[in-house]
């Protein structure tokens, strides 16, 4: 999946600018239908196969997330504080969004593959690269959980 940011950047005539950039994108074209198909599952998941559920969180979870802003912890599947429509109207939020977009997508390509695909495929096939990646994945999740989280909130 995050090798498709580099097939759409191709398309789009990155390659002008990096020799990264420079390769036959119709050889990955194949790849492009997986990221349809992403959207297309995730549309009928959320509006045709959702229970509309609360997520059930640790009270102390639900009271740190409410001292940062967040108000209904676990009422849908994103926080609506980042993740809605009138987040996007603070500059501040917005910011997040396309840094931590940003983030996600180098740290992807970075590590050669995405954190499912590092901790499903690599670990259940021994790949030490894979097992490296995810001990990396949760240090920094926990890091961005308990120090830097709090200090944009």
């Amino acid at each position: 999946m995050s090798s498709n940011l580099k097939t759409m950047c191709t398309i789009v005539g990155a390659g002008k600018f990096s020799d990264f950039f420079k390769f036959n994108w119709k050889e990955q074209s194949w790849n492009l239908v997986v990221v349809l198909g992403a959207i297309i599952g995730g549309y009928i998941a959320t509006h045709y196969l959702s229970n509309d559920s609360i997520t059930d969180l640790n009270p102390i979870t639900i009271a740190e997330l409410q001292n940062m802003g967040f108000k209904n912890s676990g009422a849908s599947l994103v926080p609506n504080e980042i993740f809605s429509l009138e987040s996007l109207a603070s500059p501040k939020k917005l910011v997040i969004l396309v840094i931590g977009g940003f983030l996600v997508g180098f740290g992807t390509r970075y590590a050669n593959g995405c954190t499912s695909g590092h901790a499903i495929a690599g670990l259940s096939s021994l790949q030490k690269p894979s097992l490296i990646a995810v001990i990396g994945f949760f240090i920094g999740g926990l890091i961005m959980a308990n120090f830097i989280l709090p200090l944009i909130f």
